[in-house]
C-alpha cells in the first residue's frame, strides 16, 4: 500500500516539476522572443532610417559639388558642405551605438574615412575660379569618393535586409518552440488530472470496501 502511494506521489511530483521546468522554459523563450523583436526595431528598422537620412545629405554634398558653376552665393558653400558632413557624421555616431556585424562595422568604418578624409575641402577654388572655371578633375574625384560612400551605403542598406530577415525567422522559431510547449503542458496536465482521479476513485474504492 506504500509503495503504491509513494509510486503515485512521485508521479504527481514528476508532472508538476516537468510544468515547471516548462514554465521556465517558456519565460526564457519569451525573453529571447522580445530581445529579437527589440534588436529587429534598434538595430535594423532605425538603422534603416540613419541610412536614409545619410544618403539625403550625401545627395546635398554632391548637389554643391557638382553645381559649382551655377549662378549661387558660393561665399559659403563651404560651411553648408561641412554642416552637411557633420550632420551625416552624428548620424554615424548614433548608428556605431548598435549592434553591428562584422561586415557592417567594416562599411561603415570605410564610409566614415570617406566623409572625414577626402570630402572635406578646404577651399573652394579647387573646384572652381573664376578664371579656369569649373575644375573638372577635382570634381570627378570627390564625385568617385561620393560614389564609394554610396556603394558603403548600399552595402549597408542590404546587412539591414539579410539581418532582419535572419531575426524574423529566429522570432518564427521561437515562437513554434513555445507552441509545442504549450502543448506538451496540455499533455501533462491531462495526464496530472487522470492520475489525480486514479487515486482518488482507489482511494474511495479502499474506503468503501474498509467500511463494508
Amino acid at each position: 500500500m506504500r509503495r503504491k502511494k509513494f509510486q503515485a506521489f512521485f508521479i504527481v511530483s514528476l508532472l508538476l516539476l516537468l510544468i515547471y521546468a516548462k514554465n521556465l522554459i517558456e519565460r526564457q523563450n519569451f525573453k529571447e522572443i522580445s530581445s529579437t523583436f527589440t534588436e529587429v526595431y534598434n538595430d535594423r528598422l532605425v538603422v534603416e532610417s540613419y541610412i536614409f537620412d545619410i544618403s539625403e545629405g550625401l545627395f546635398q554634398i554632391q548637389k554643391l559639388v557638382d553645381h559649382c558653376d551655377i549662378d549661387y552665393d558660393y561665399s559659403r558653400v563651404l560651411d553648408e558642405i561641412e554642416q552637411e558632413e557633420n550632420e551625416i557624421l552624428a548620424i554615424i555616431e548614433e548608428f556605431e551605438k548598435t549592434k553591428l556585424t562584422p561586415d557592417e562595422s567594416q562599411y561603415l568604418t570605410d564610409f566614415k574615412n570617406i566623409i572625414v578624409n577626402d570630402l572635406s575641402i578646404k577651399s573652394y577654388d579647387l573646384l572652381y575660379t573664376d578664371s579656369s572655371g569649373v575644375n573638372i578633375d577635382q570634381v570627378k574625384r570627390y564625385d568617385a569618393k561620393i560614389s564609394q560612400a554610396r556603394k558603403d551605403l548600399d552595402d549597408l542598406s542590404a546587412i539591414q535586409l539579410d539581418e532582419g530577415e535572419r531575426l524574423i525567422k529566429k522570432a518564427k522559431r521561437l515562437i513554434n518552440r513555445s507552441q509545442i510547449w504549450a502543448q506538451f503542458e496540455v499533455a501533462l496536465l491531462i495526464i496530472l488530472i487522470l492520475v489525480m482521479f486514479w487515486l482518488i476513485f482507489r482511494k474511495s474504492k479502499e474506503t468503501k470496501g474498509v467500511i463494508s
